[in-house]
């Protein structure tokens, strides 16, 4: 038999979720085909087989954490090939139970539930543990598919669709009510890889920065009225529309060169600035917010942003981004006006030292020239960053140039 493991991920994860077998056990498999999925920090990996063969065995279920390297699942032939012997003591050793948890009174579970005994408890995967446990689901109840007796997740989710009691403690209050909460009706999700990172990542974004934003506004009439020109142009000549972004994108690419601190990062007792621009545009998906990078932004014409932009956000929220295009930004760009947010902070993207918030775009009464006053369309602008390196006065700077350039939007054609 052959071991079907999993691969070499990048650099920075060593880990993920099983999110879906697509294979099941005694399918056959041919070279190529997909087995399952994997969920990791940042997109979702398929695990392909390297031969055709027949799955034998499942090792690791739905929701369990497996690192890379680590097998998942067993190939063999169809007609039983001589076994790998150490791959097949693997699947043979009898998976044990943790040891049990820890009580809170000797026997008891707070509202006084009586715990059975590890020895009581069926052998059940750590996913069919974790089901159960969230759910209130006794695992003595739960019917096995496996020959063995070992109590999978899918065996406790059918349990829990065709018992009307699933969900209730044994001999103690419902579990999917918090303490507290009596009969009032809550639903627990579980909270997925890739939200826990997100809600990881932006916790030590405020915990491991000294991060501040100052905001400004800006006067979007020219970029309005370029667009109403020249939209219909730009989409028949270049096959993309013209947007926000390219204007953004430019515009940010031109501050940044004027005030090199904000494309750097911390490197211990030093900044590395760097030389390139990689702006990261964040996207939000099904699943959470993603930021793919666009790739030397300096370099790229109004048309190669657009299409860029256009077909990493169709690639985020089909799920099919590459690590690679969610690698190494260098400061992001993200808007909130397009689901109506006017005024927000953005969180830092560590370990980038800068994030630009766009918001929606307003006609406000402003002052313009001769103290006359003109309904504009304005739009608020802000910049958080990382007071380690930038000093207000740096940052200040920074929006008002983006500020400059978007509203004299000839000056992004002119200065390349």
């Amino acid at each position: 038999m052959m071991e079907i493991k999993v691969p070499e991920l990048a650099e920075s994860i060593t880990e993920g979720t099983i999110s879906r077998w697509v294979k099941r056990a005694g399918d056959p498999v041919r070279e190529g085909d997909v087995v399952a999925e994997l969920e990791t920090d940042k997109v979702n990996v398929e695990i392909s087989a390297e031969q055709s063969g027949v799955l034998k065995k499942i090792l690791k279920e739905e929701g369990e954490t497996v690192r890379v390297g680590e097998a998942i699942a067993l190939l063999g032939e169809a007609d039983g090939e001589a076994a790998d012997p150490e791959a097949e003591k693997k699947a043979e050793e009898p998976i044990s139970d943790p040891p049990p948890e820890p009580r809170e009174a000797e026997g008891a579970e707070p509202g006084g539930d009586v715990r059975p005994s590890p020895a009581e408890l069926p052998v059940a995967t750590p996913a069919a543990r974790k089901w159960a446990r969230e759910r209130g689901i006794d695992l003595r109840q739960v019917s096995a598919r496996d020959p063995r007796g070992r109590v999978t997740a899918e065996d406790v989710r059918d349990h829990a669709a065709e018992a009307p009691s699933a969900g209730k403690a044994p001999g103690g209050p419902e579990r999917d009510h918090p303490s507290g909460e009596g009969e009032r009706p809550v639903e627990r999700i579980r909270m997925s890889r890739r939200r826990l990172t997100i809600a990881r990542r932006l916790l030590e974004a405020k915990q491991s920065t000294a991060m501040l934003t100052t905001f400004n506004e800006v006067d979007m009439s020219a970029v309005m009225e370029i667009r109403r020109r020249r939209k219909e142009w730009f989409r028949e000549r270049h096959e993309v529309g013209l947007g926000f972004m390219s204007f953004f994108t430019k515009a940010v690419v031109g501050a940044l060169k004027a005030f090199p601190l904000l494309n750097a990062e911390i490197w211990g007792e030093e900044i590395l600035i760097k030389k390139y621009y990689d702006i990261g545009i964040a996207v939000s998906t099904d699943q959470g917010l993603v930021v793919p990078v666009v790739r030397n932004a300096d370099r790229l014409s109004f048309p190669e942003i657009e299409r860029r932009i256009a077909a990493l956000a169709e690639r985020a929220r089909s799920g099919s981004l590459t690590l690679e295009e969610l690698q190494g930004g260098t400061f992001t760009i993200t808007n909130g006006g397009v689901f109506g947010s006017l005024y927000s902070t953005p969180i830092l993207n560590p370990p980038q030292v800068g994030i630009l918030g766009m918001h929606k775009i307003q006609k406000r009464p402003v002052v313009v020239e001769d103290d006359r006053v003109e309904v504009r369309p304005m739009m608020y602008l802000a910049l958080s960053y990382d007071h380690r390196i930038i000093d207000g006065k740096e940052a200040v700077s920074f929006l008002v140039r983006v500020k400059e350039l978007v509203e004299d939007p000839e000056q992004l054609l002119l200065e390349g």
